[in-house]
């Protein structure tokens, strides 16, 4: 640190800082920057002390803990700002920020009407449990009290004739006095006793002729006390000579359970549990500082559990904790399912922990409150997961597209159908699906569905690639035509479907969902993956804003399986179980693994058990976190659909069995459409042009056919679409085409495959 040198033009500079008290540089300045120093002093001769010692003050200021080299003399004047920021002893200027850190009011589980149904089914759980344990054990209860209540009524008479003499206590200290040979202390604990005994014995007496009396004028007056009574007063009386009578190590009641019925969450369980999942940087920070493990809030109560929000030390993540989710279980002495580390708000070395009552297995799964009744706005959200606390969480269909994806066994095809049943509840809702595992699945929602498809065939694989088709070059430029048109009247201010919109008759612009099951069936077909991959990247991105809600299910998220860019570009994700960290962000996104939210956690169902299956780590609903979809087994859908069958023939929109609204595209060939409208004498054309001239061929297919169309639709086929260079007014201009050659080439193929066949 040095001093910046004055102005030599500035003779009014004021005069040098003083030397501070107390103050050293942390290295001595140079020569050059000394004289400087003299110079800007105005040659008057005056130096700094470098060589200045400490005074006996300085050395105490030294000394102190609170020392810093910012503190200066307040009546001395400082060169430069102290960067330290001042300690703010009066009241904050944010007043709102006094209420920070706070204890609740009220406790955390009374917040929510889940979290009072869960305590109050806790707290009536337990009770019934504990009454009816001791109720079929009464009998034997009753012989005890009374073997052992009269053994309590000659205990309780021997204990207060000792207390009449006063013997306890003074005996033994009379008999040390004696051991010492010391009369005289000896005489004035027996005089003590004396007195004591004395005066006990007197309201012994007292008692016994007071009760003498009472009896007595009860039977000269033959007052007659019901029998009620004497059995009350019996009944109150042997459990209590009873347990005076009793040894102290066999109790009247059995005990309820031999071990803690369960294990409360405390703030040294969590700290040797953390230092007990092997991160060295806990360790070594809890080594040096005990404090280092810290809790900014109580623990408490949250649902049918304890949470504990715990800052850890510095440079440690709470990812690296929620990574060792067993390692921390098994540290507590709980099974896995009962303990759920998660991100905390707030910072990355932040966790919360919470633990339940008991394991999430054995908790008793709430019926999805859309099973017995109630009608669906697939505009608003609606109940499709709980917490580990059991709280129930909503979600979106409407401006959302779903990827569930999970190895066999993980849940993943409960819960899609779990989505196609609430949507099916809305009458104004079309379903369209397919389902490529060929075991049925999906057959419960077919009778309201416009399409529905069941099998890995090569026929219905080519079917639901139509109906991708169908949904970009149709459904998708139709339904934008009547945004438009309906923006410029003013009811769809946001360019998108509203809830009006989807209501009013004949505007085409109902809610569609389209469901794809296994859809890596879809995508890695030989014939149609690669275009169907493309056009559903595309109606992902176009489609939302126009109701179109597209939920897919896949057991492979690998790039090949599942195109990267529907992966971006899907909003509502949700991975289940998956085995390694690819699988991991593949789903849920780059990064997410890192940060915490780990679906390899989770295990499969299988023969032996039904394992993690339907839990999976949830993004794009709301907070990240870990989630369970509620459960709807096939009889219980039969039911749900038997409503939503009900509620669509009363609003006019059942559809008919055994048919298919959506029309087929016409058939064509690109191929020989391409090669019909070539430009005569050209070895290369541009896009634009091709499309133009499609368009002229076959207005019902190509009409509206940008470049990007025409390359998407090519790209299956084995044409190359390249860089074209073309003389245009004078210029050289460079667009995307295909060349004649590359055409030829892939008819040539098509035409050799077709006669191998």
């Amino acid at each position: 640190m040095t001093w910046p040198p004055p102005d030599p033009d500035d003779t009014g500079a004021p005069p040098p800082a003083a030397p501070l008290s107390g103050f050293a540089w942390p290295d001595p300045p140079s020569s050059s920057e000394h004289a400087s120093a003299e110079a800007g002093n105005g040659g008057n001769g005056r130096a700094h002390d470098h060589d200045h010692t400490p005074d006996h003050d300085d050395q105490g200021a030294q000394e102190d803990a609170f020392y810093d080299r910012e503190s200066v003399p307040a009546d001395q004047p400082v060169i430069g700002p102290p960067v330290d920021r001042p300690d703010d002893d009066g009241v904050p200027s944010d007043r709102s920020s006094t209420g920070r850190g706070r204890a609740p009011i009220l406790p955390t589980w009374t917040r929510t009407a889940a979290g009072r149904r869960a305590m109050l089914a806790w707290w009536i759980r337990d009770a019934g449990y504990l009454v009816g344990y001791h109720a079929v054990r009464l009998p034997k209860y009753a012989a005890k009290t009374l073997v052992y209540a009269p053994v309590g009524l000659l205990s309780g008479i021997g204990r207060v004739l000792r207390w009449a003499t006063a013997e306890d206590g003074n005996r033994a200290l009379r008999q040390a006095a004696a051991d010492r040979n010391d009369p005289a202390t000896w005489l004035r604990l027996d005089k003590q006793r004396e007195r004591q005994s004395r005066w006990r014995w007197s309201v012994l007496l007292l008692a016994a002729l007071l009760t003498g009396a009472a009896v007595a004028a009860v039977l000269a007056l033959e007052i007659r006390i019901p029998d009620e009574a004497w059995w009350a007063l019996l009944a109150a009386s042997l459990p209590l000579l009873a347990r005076a009578g009793r040894p102290e190590d066999k109790p009247i009641t059995d005990r309820v359970s031999h071990g803690p019925r369960y294990r409360k969450l405390t703030a040294e369980l969590v700290r040797r549990a953390l230092l007990s999942i092997g991160v060295g940087a806990i360790n070594q920070a809890v080594a040096k500082d005990q404090h280092a493990i810290s809790f900014p809030t109580d623990i408490a109560r949250d649902g049918p559990g304890h949470l504990a929000i715990v800052d850890l030390p510095y440079g440690v993540e709470a990812a690296d904790v929620v990574a060792r989710r067993g390692r921390l279980a098994s540290a507590m002495r709980l099974p896995l399912d009962q303990v759920w580390p998660e991100p905390a708000q707030g910072h990355p070395g932040r966790l919360a922990l919470w633990v339940g009552y008991q394991p999430a297995s054995k908790m008793q799964t709430p019926l999805w409150p859309l099973l017995k009744g109630g009608s669906v706005d697939v505009f608003g959200s609606l109940p499709i997961f709980t917490t580990p606390r059991m709280e129930t969480v909503n979600a979106m269909l409407i401006f959302r597209n779903w990827l569930i994806g999970g190895q066999p066994g993980s849940g993943k095809t409960f819960l899609l159908r779990l989505l196609v049943l609430a949507a099916s509840l809305d009458p104004r809702a079309e379903l369209r699906g397919y389902s490529f595992k060929g075991v049925g699945d999906f057959a419960v929602v077919e009778p309201v569905c416009a399409e529905y498809g069941d099998g890995q065939d090569d026929q219905t694989i080519a079917k639901a690639a139509a109906l991708i088709k169908w949904l970009y070059h149709t459904e998708c430029q139709r339904r934008a035509a009547k945004i438009a048109h309906y923006h410029a009247l003013g009811m769809a201010p946001e360019n998108k479907v509203t809830p009006e919109l989807a209501s009013r008759k004949g505007s085409g612009l109902h809610p569609l969902v389209v469901f794809l099951s296994e859809v890596q069936e879809l995508f890695q077909h030989k014939d149609h993956g690669t275009e169907a991959g493309d056009l559903c990247e595309k109606v992902i991105k176009l489609g939302r804003a126009l109701g179109i809600i597209l939920l897919l299910d896949t057991q492979i998220p690998d790039k090949d399986s599942l195109p990267t860019g529907i992966t971006r570009n899907v909003n509502t994700r949700v991975c289940m179980s998956v085995r390694d960290q690819v699988a991991n962000d593949m789903i849920l996104g780059t990064g997410m693994y890192k940060a915490g939210y780990r679906a390899t956690v989770f295990e499969p169902g299988n023969e032996n058990g039904p394992g993690d299956a339907g839990w999976g780590v949830v993004v794009g609903g709301g907070k990240p976190g870990a989630r369970r979809s509620f459960e709807v087994n096939a009889d219980q859908a039969k039911q749900v659909i038997g409503r939503a069958i009900k509620a669509r023939t009363e609003a006019g929109t059942m559809p008919a069995p055994d048919t298919q609204t959506r029309p087929d595209p016409p058939a064509y060939d690109l191929l020989a459409d391409v090669a019909r409208v070539w430009p005569a004498g050209e070895d290369g054309a541009w896009n634009e042009a091709l499309c133009e001239r499609l368009a002229e061929l076959r207005p019902e297919i190509y009409g509206g056919w940008q470049s990007e169309q025409l390359t998407s639709a090519l790209k299956p086929l084995g044409v190359k679409v390249r860089d074209i260079s073309r003389r245009r007014d004078g210029k050289q201009r460079v667009r995307r085409g295909i060349r004649r050659v590359d055409l030829t080439a892939a008819t040539t193929e098509r035409e050799r495959k077709r006669h191998v066949d």
